[in-house]
């Protein structure tokens, strides 16, 4: 198994350009399968989730071929399977995204149950519910999710609670389905608008609407596409927390300020600097960064993937921050590690009166978790043998790593390497002593 080696306290200085979104390029990938013609996908960062999805992809039928490093064509007119491969199946998180498309072309999709970083449970059963209300029928039969439904109708859906995925399954399906669907309390994020403008190419019929709905008329046909994939917002926010936390000085190319909103907001609370320029966005550490308190929430809040890297920058600033987590219900695993480290935190509830109402995941009556954490800072890290728990928490183990003084190693990397292309060779670029061993 792979490990990451880091010698900390190098300030970060340079540009570095970001890849296509993570949360984008792999879902466009299977979007792209409902189209009767051949779809060619521009700046997709070659992650272990797209890999896995062209593994996915080529084994139910459909022609993926990859062209130089960012480039990959795919045509779906030989889809031939309804199943997902076991093996694969269970290593993705789109699940309920290739059962979309599936159900759209065939009528029919079986799939495992879903997989990705284990944070807590996966409201899966909202995806599910939206597919059922086009007029699919969902069975579970052992370790698999049955899904059938010919002739699906367009109606009117709301989310009882936001969810990313969910929108973008049911938008998939919604694109062929005759009628009109209308989405309520549709999710907000940008990747949502990359999946839109990505099926309206193909020829869908699909925009935003009034407050938070998304309107989707049926066609009966969807073509090829040319679409270049959104810059990763949250690769970002990453190398934003490492300028800082370094006390460094970062150019992200082609980084987009609209994206970021949210995370920027807080940054001017702290005292952090920051500007756009031709190239892109620039980050740089000028002072001492002050203390602030941040909640987790869907877009357009201070997105959950932020908050593991939000936690470590606070272990800087100076005074008392808290982190409260609404979207995840167990998402402050790595926080055992930074304390091995030197870090002050503590977790403990928030005191809340009505959960149901103000966290996002489900059943928080009786979850057991703790969902906030109280930071005290500036506090000087030390290296220490670290163990990656998810994608995030890995990426903020890689940044604490290379604040603190020593030599850190990082194992579980295989989490860092499905949302971060040569993660590890950018940040050399940058002035980073760290090293890929086996």
């Amino acid at each position: 198994m792979a490990r990451l080696v880091i010698e900390g306290g190098n300030p970060l200085m340079g540009a570095v350009r970001l890849g296509g979104a993570k949360n984008a390029g792999f879902k466009l990938m299977i979007a792209a399968s409902l189209g009767e013609g051949e779809s060619r996908i521009l700046n997709l960062s070659y992650i272990s989730d797209v890999e896995n999805t062209q593994a996915i992809l080529k084994k139910i039928g459909v022609k993926v071929k990859k062209c130089g490093e960012r480039t990959v064509f795919i045509e779906a007119n030989g889809l031939k399977m309804s199943q997902l491969p076991k093996l694969e199946g269970k290593k993705t998180r789109a699940a309920t995204l290739f059962a979309a498309m599936l159900l759209a072309r065939s009528g029919k999709a079986i799939i495992p149950l879903p997989g990705g970083c284990v944070l807590g449970t996966r409201p899966v059963n909202r995806h599910l519910e939206a597919l059922k209300s086009l007029g699919a029928k969902v069975s579970y039969q052992g370790e698999n999710i049955h899904i059938t439904g010919k002739n699906l109708k367009g109606t009117t859906f709301r989310f009882d609670k936001k969810t990313h995925t969910g929108t973008e399954a049911m938008i998939i399906v919604a694109a062929k389905a005759k009628g009109r669907t209308v989405i309520e309390n549709a999710g907000q994020e940008p990747e949502i608008d990359d999946l839109i403008e990505f099926l309206n190419k193909m020829g869908g019929e699909i925009k935003r609407g009034p407050g938070e709905e998304i309107i989707i008329n049926g066609v009966k046909k969807l073509g090829g596409a040319i679409h270049q994939v959104m810059p990763d917002r949250n690769e970002a926010i990453s190398y934003a927390v490492a300028a800082l936390a370094t006390k460094g000085d970062i150019v992200l190319e082609n980084a987009k300020k609209s994206h970021l909103k949210a995370f920027l907001e807080k940054l001017d609370e702290i005292g952090a600097k920051f500007e756009t320029n031709k190239f892109g966005m620039r980050f740089w550490y000028e002072k001492q960064l002050k203390a602030t308190n941040i909640e987790t929430q869907p877009a357009p809040g201070f997105m959950t993937d932020w908050q593991p890297l939000w936690t470590i920058l606070m272990t800087q600033a100076k005074g008392i921050s808290q982190v409260i987590e609404r979207v995840h219900n167990n998402r402050f695993q790595y926080c055992h590690e930074l304390e091995k480290m030197g870090a002050k935190i503590k977790l403990f509830n928030p005191e809340v009166r009505n959960l149901k109402k103000y966290y996002e995941f489900d059943n928080p009556e009786t979850d057991k978790n703790l969902h906030a954490a109280k930071i005290t800072g500036p506090t000087p890290l030390k290296g220490a043998n670290l163990k990656v728990t998810d994608l995030r928490a890995g990426a903020t183990l890689v940044m604490a790593a290379l604040i603190a003084k020593g030599k850190s190693t990082l194992e579980n990397i295989s989490h860092i390497d499905r949302g971060y292309e040569k993660l590890d060779e950018k940040l050399r670029q940058l002035g980073a002593n760290i090293k890929r061993v086996k």
